[in-house]
């Protein structure tokens, strides 16, 4: 792992200027348009995606809206979303209210890389939790994203929180981002759905996301042998994406992972819930 961390640290010197890539001020960014008022308890639609940044790209408007209209979820949970410095609305949510969480800026093309959660109603709250420590390459930190949101004629609140975790950095850096998440969703004593890109692209950053998870109460989507092979890895790895939850009822039929999207390297996630206040 050393000669590999080296080696990016020298591709970063000879291609990647020290001044290309500025870290953000901006802690969210966004824009509420409600359509209802509260998230309907017996189906929750849930996408997660690493979009790889392609969301100025035609061929992914093509895809996201294909999802849309087929699938219709109802939160979005969507990694590396790229945003125009100075533009209020991020093409294709129009619809949708929305929270971006940016972890740097790309002085170059004048664009937001972060992280960004929709649904179909406004967040009651909304955070950011930006990392202590530095991806080695763009010297930038990787940003979670915490919204809270009503669910139809029920007391508790749906706690939601949609993550990037950090990569080509050592194990103990990988584990306070953990452990940063973990202490900022402690407190909340309702459902929780988590999802995002968990880099675990070995054995070791796996287990450690597993204690995690667990610790909180919370277990992953359970996707069909045939589904979960499609889920983003290296080589043999654990896959890096994942949607966990707990309070919730998964559907297990409803869970897909759609191979045909090929707009990223990493495919999207699907899943749907029902809620019971017990």
């Amino acid at each position: 792992m050393s000669d590999f961390k080296e080696n990016i640290a020298t591709f970063a010197r000879q291609f990647v200027p020290s001044y290309r890539f500025i870290r953000t001020h901006e802690s969210t960014l966004g824009n509420s348009h409600e359509l209802q008022t509260e998230l309907n308890p017996h189906s929750i639609k849930v996408l997660n995606w690493n979009i790889a940044k392609n969301n100025f790209d035609k061929p992914w408007f093509k895809d996201f809206f294909r999802i849309l209209r087929q699938y219709q979820p109802d939160l979005i949970f969507f990694q590396e979303v790229r945003m125009g410095v100075g533009v209020e609305q991020i093409i294709g949510f129009n619809n949708f209210s929305w929270a971006y969480a940016p972890n740097f800026i790309d002085a170059h093309h004048q664009t937001y890389s972060g992280i960004l959660t929709a649904a179909n109603i406004s967040p009651l709250t909304k955070k950011a939790i930006v990392t202590q420590h530095y991806e080695p390459l763009v010297k930038t930190p990787k940003v979670s994203l915490i919204t809270e949101y009503t669910l139809s004629h029920q007391q508790n609140t749906l706690l939601t929180i949609n993550s990037h975790l950090i990569n080509f950095v050592d194990i103990n850096k990988f584990k306070t981002q953990l452990q940063e998440i973990e202490l900022a969703l402690s407190t909340h004593h309702g459902p929780i759905i988590f999802a995002g890109d968990f880099n675990t692209w070995n054995r070791q950053r796996a287990i450690f996301l597993d204690k995690a998870v667990t610790k909180l109460g919370l277990k992953p989507v359970e996707f069909a042998p045939h589904e979960s092979k499609k889920i983003k890895r290296f080589l043999l790895s654990p896959p890096l994406d994942y949607i966990f939850y707990r309070g919730l009822t998964e559907k297990p039929t409803s869970s897909k992972v759609l191979d045909e999207i090929s707009s990223s390297d990493h495919k999207p996630l699907l899943a749907e819930f029902s809620y019971v206040d017990t």
